[in-house]
């Protein structure tokens, strides 16, 4: 038990190693060998032992200079890609497979140049490994996420007039950041560890992992596929990115009627915040894909893309009822929009209604008036909130034995024995598991784990308390205008939240944007503080991706079998290097003045100066938006500065807030349904993703919808029952390469020609390329094109 990473496992382990374990190794052989078919994969724990490998090589050695000196440069690359994203019409992620491609291509290359003997044996000990590459991957996504850190500073500064010194927001970022790292890793026995949390987003990943470091006939063609799908398209990205974007929304409705205003809200979609895409036809796999937490390749469960589909189409129905029945003045706002408005339509000025103690007053507000939101945002309000008690109520009636054991670690026995077993000198914890190798239901990958030292829960502990107490003490320095009460609370609802909204990620692979349920519970505790509902916010919402994303990353490395202290290290640097670059970027536009560097015209500032009056529009365009600030903004006013006046009982929207509580009826009829007639399968009606889908088109690029589910159609239902075998060997290498050479030529189309570093230069006008307003408008594409498509 207390071999160290890179070591073969001791002969008492391999005594240990259960009949379980040898049956699912000897399926995976059996799998790799056999040329017949074999039955369709059903369960969670025939994915994870089929799709991917089971086995573990205990010599590779991930801990190599070689790795952290690409995991350090590839975490800096990561958080400039994050920036370019952040500015996205529709939420885009920088892809984990994008950075594994990158490693893998820069880990070959450094063991193909660098000689292995000498003094140049100190970097190249080895053959680049698998687990080297899942080191460098964990530690770069980590770093690869815009910190909601961030933007609070960004929106404190110009809107508040307040810029907190460097220190203080350093320690702000490493707070927010670190805190849900430490809430999740307690949790790591209940959401991490079991078959059944599969975190599917993980699956394509590690099946390319297992293409590129095997040798077998087998691995040879998955990886001559990827290479091939990964270059094909690269090259044809160019044409709807920027040779040809008509094809990000094909329709044929929009171009046989451009100057209805009705068909574009209703067809068209190829640009942001323009229309609910429907029939239209999307070709680029950036906005189909998009790195979302279900894309097609990820829809595991068979009765769930059809549901969502249904559910797609439901959304554009609700959507269009609510505006033309001119349901909460909709038709007096746009269409789609996250910004408050004015009655008359135009955007909201909050600055008119706060006082110097940046608090709402009264007065000012009573001159100004209530603000407005666009319709379809409130429908996107209210069901995020159905979704929310939704949410809680299914796994309280589905998984009711899973939320027991999650708090497990709260019965006094448990406390009594954590307080007995815990030794002050973390760093001395030797994480030993000994008690888990009897459980006859462990997952395989786990079990091959348990050669290896544990990252224990004291680490985690630790982390939790000192991102805790930092937090404690800078909401204070900030100005923040968040009591430590207020931050207690924000800390209860995040550890509530984790647990509930981290098992229906480790599920189905959905982040619920619970954004607006903490929110709204803030603005009701702290009525009239914006900036205080910012911070609450900060610590009670962040913190549940922050832990969603560790998770995730830590089952990666179950997956790789990754030694768990590599994993952990490699997540806390990439955490700490990514807060860092967040904050070079959140410094670049308030002292660009100052220091008039070249380097000031690569980031953020660079974005916001060359794209400004996109990024202030209400639609942007297909390649530019500033939806997430324009939200982000207007929700802290909302909520934190007028919920009583907007969201109460008997106020504007109250049904935004009660939407809440009677999400926890709705699952309750299919479990009945389930009970009584079991073979209707309602225990595959997924009812929190129902409901959250519902409002889901409230933003973006919405062309893509046919194409996303006509792809997820054609993958995880065609495929995968009619030919099993070709879906489990390539499926998700397919996938991988499609997201991989997608975001290679985006970060480059974004600096060489969209204007991320400097001006733009779009693609010469043609009737494909219209680059003067929407495609979707009033005689702006056709002119030249009319008789050509029509004739």
């Amino acid at each position: 038990m207390s071999a160290e990473p890179g070591t073969p496992p001791s002969l008492d382990y391999e005594k240990q190693l259960s009949l379980d374990e040898k049956k699912d190794v000897k399926q995976v052989e059996v799998l790799e060998e056999d040329d017949g078919n074999f039955g369709v994969l059903e369960s969670e724990r025939d994915i994870a032992t089929h799709v991917i490998t089971v086995q573990d090589d205990p010599t590779l050695n991930p801990w190599t200079v070689r790795a952290f000196i690409i995991g350090l440069g590839l975490s800096t690359f990561g958080g400039v890609l994050a920036q370019i994203y952040y500015f996205k019409p529709q939420t885009v992620l920088v892809s984990t497979m994008f950075l594994a491609i990158i490693s893998y291509v820069l880990g070959i290359a450094m063991e193909t140049a660098i000689p292995s003997r000498g003094f140049f044996r100190f970097l190249n000990p080895q053959p680049f490994n698998k687990k080297e590459n899942a080191f460098i991957v964990i530690m770069a996504s980590a770093a690869a996420n815009s910190a909601l850190g961030t933007e609070v500073l960004a929106v404190q500064r110009l809107f508040y007039n307040i810029t907190p010194n460097p220190a203080a927001s350093i320690f702000l970022l490493f707070s927010s950041q670190l805190l849900g790292y430490g809430i999740g890793g307690l949790f790591r026995s209940v959401l991490l560890y079991p078959s059944k949390m599969l975190y599917p987003s993980n699956l394509p990943l590690v099946s390319m992992f297992d293409a590129l470091f095997k040798d077998a006939s087998g691995a040879q063609k998955k990886l001559r596929l990827f290479w091939i799908a990964f270059f094909a398209v690269f090259i044809w990205e160019l044409f709807p990115e920027w040779i040809f974007p008509l094809l990000t929304g094909f329709s044929i409705f929009c171009l046989a009627n451009q100057k209805s205003q009705d068909f574009t809200r209703i067809f068209g979609g190829s640009n942001g915040n323009e229309g609910l895409g429907l029939l239209s036809i999307c070709f680029d796999w950036q906005y189909i894909s998009g790195g979302n937490a279900i894309i097609p390749w990820l829809s595991l469960y068979v009765p769930n893309f059809p549901i969502l589909s249904d559910t797609s189409y439901a959304c554009k129905v609700v959507f269009v009822a609510v505006y033309y029945k001119n349901i909460w003045q909709s038709k007096d706002f746009p269409f789609l929009s996250q910004e408050l408005f004015y009655p008359n339509g135009t955007v909201y000025d909050q600055l008119l209604i706060l006082n110097d103690k940046f608090e709402v007053d009264p007065e000012l507000l009573a001159q100004q008036g209530l603000p407005f939101y666009a319709g379809t945002w409130v429908v996107q309000l209210l069901t995020t909130n159905l979704g929310m008690g939704a949410t809680f109520a299914h796994l309280l009636i589905w998984n009711r034995d899973d939320l027991t054991k999650a708090w497990s670690w709260l019965a006094p026995s448990q406390l009594k024995k954590s307080w007995q077993s815990f030794n002050w000198k973390f760093w001395q914890d030797d994480g030993k598991r000994d008690d888990q190798y009897d459980d006859e239901n462990l997952d395989p990958h786990y079990r091959e784990m348990l050669k290896y030292p544990d990252a224990p829960n004291s680490w985690y502990l630790v982390t939790l308390f000192i991102s805790i107490i930092m937090a404690l003490v800078i909401i204070y320095k900030t100005d923040s205008t968040l009591p430590w009460w207020g931050f207690l609370i924000s800390v209860l609802l995040a550890t509530i939240s984790i647990v509930f909204f981290g098992a229906l990620y480790a599920i189905t692979g959905l982040q619920f944007i619970i954004q607006p349920f903490i929110q709204m519970i803030g603005g009701f505790i702290h009525p009239g503080k914006p900036m205080a509902n910012m911070y609450f916010v900060l610590f009670g919402y962040n913190s549940v991706t922050q832990a969603q994303l560790l998770l995730k990353d830590l089952k990666i490395a179950q997956y790789t079998k990754l030694p768990p202290r590599a994993a952990f290290t490699a997540q806390i640097i990439g955490t700490l290097l990514g807060s860092i670059l967040n904050f070079s970027s959140y410094l670049l536009p308030t002292y660009a003045w100052k220091c008039h560097s070249p380097i000031t015209s690569v980031l953020m500032n660079s974005i916001i100066d060359n794209q400004r009056d996109i990024l202030l529009s209400v639609e942007g365009t297909n390649i530019w938006s500033g939806q997430q600030p324009q939200q982000y903004n207007s929700q802290a006013i909302a909520w934190g500065g007028l919920s009583h006046e907007l969201f109460a009982i008997g106020k504007r929207y109250q049904f935004v807030a009660w939407a809440y509580l009677i999400g926890f009826l709705v699952p309750i009829p299919f479990w009945i349904m389930h009970k009584l007639w079991p073979r209707l399968r309602a225990d595959y009606l997924y009812t929190p993703v129902i409901c959250y889908y519902i409002g889901w088109l409230c933003v973006g690029i919405n062309s893509s919808i046919l194409s996303y589910f006509s792809i997820a159609w054609f993958s995880q239902w065609w495929l995968r029952t009619r030919y099993p075998r070709w879906f489990t060997k390539y499926n998700y290498v397919l996938a991988a390469a499609l997201d991989g050479g997608t975001q290679v030529m985006i970060f480059i189309l974004s600096f060489a020609v969209f204007g991320a570093s400097g001006d733009s230069h779009l693609f010469p006008q043609w009737w494909g390329a219209n680059q003067n307003g929407m495609i979707c408008q009033p005689s702006m594409l056709l002119s030249a094109a009319d008789a050509f498509i029509f004739s």
